[in-house]
């Protein structure tokens, strides 16, 4: 209905995320060391899914990775170097990711 569309609107990412169990899942996020990335990683660790962190700059991933373990301690996360805009990274990328064996449910 209308009032369930603009409640979901009018949602925080924490209200959306209440209840739903990351237990198993594991999400790559691209952009994670800025913006909507980093708000996106930091939601998702809530729940407990596994993060990877897809960014260019791996020292601003991992600042952003020590912010969140500090507020989220236990949560799970990874720091990934790719470039979407050049092909031999994002080859790189799915390279290395299939040799971590880490399931692939999210890719935001």
């Amino acid at each position: 209905s209308a009032d369930r569309i603009l409640s979901v609107l009018s949602s925080t990412a924490e209200e959306v995320i209440q209840g739903i169990s990351g237990s198993g899942v594991t999400a790559i996020i691209t952009g994670a060391s800025s913006g909507i990335g980093t708000e996106t990683t930091r939601v998702l660790a809530l729940p407990g899914v596994h993060l990877i962190m897809a960014v260019r700059n791996v020292d601003s991933g991992t600042e952003v990775k020590e912010a969140i373990i500090k507020e989220i301690p236990d949560v799970k996360i990874d720091v990934m170097e790719l470039d979407l805009s050049s092909i031999s990274s994002v080859r790189k990328f799915a390279s290395e990711y299939n040799l971590s064996a880490l399931p692939f449910n999210i890719l935001m």
